[in-house]
């Protein structure tokens, strides 16, 4: 009977630990660093249902939502085609869509928002002044939408 006891709790304490990680947050983390991003300074609107999916996956949820993509390009052309051009070919910053990353952490979603959220080195400041988090997943979503690489080589596509 003791044996039959010890086994259920062990068995309640994996089925607790898996449903714990499997819910888990990912940790986002400065693209120079390497410390722990912290989300408090976010500008406010931007803890969507998305935006918490984000957070669960590291994916981005509307990569491919023509929607989504529209409104991150409107979002693009007023913060960041300044530096990075109309076309993310590149300007003062570099550019945005080919298979060219100066932080390889962007060929991820996690790391491309990591990135625009926390800054960067040069000029790319931390954009959690500018934009919600859910902005950032727009604008993200519309980088990807022209992205002209390899596609093999385009990690968010896995």
């Amino acid at each position: 009977m003791k044996l039959k006891t010890l086994l259920n709790a062990v068995l309640l304490g994996i089925t607790v630990s898996a449903v714990s990680s499997a819910q888990a947050d990912i940790t986002l983390r400065h693209a120079i660093n390497g410390e722990a991003l912290d989300l408090s300074f976010a500008k406010k609107g931007g803890n969507t249902d998305k935006f918490k999916q984000f957070m669960q996956t590291g994916k981005n949820p509307y990569n491919g939502d023509e929607e989504a993509v529209k409104k991150g390009e409107s979002l693009y052309m007023t913060g960041c085609s300044g530096c990075h051009g109309h076309e993310a070919e590149g300007k003062l910053g570099p550019g945005l869509a080919d298979d060219y990353w100066t932080y390889p952490r962007g060929l991820t979603d996690q790391g491309l928002f990591e990135i625009l959220f926390g800054g960067a080195n040069g000029m790319m400041g931390p954009q959690y002044v500018n934009f919600s988090t859910d902005d950032m997943l727009h604008i993200m979503a519309f980088i990807r939408s022209i992205y002209k690489g390899d596609p093999k080589k385009a990690e968010w596509l896995k």
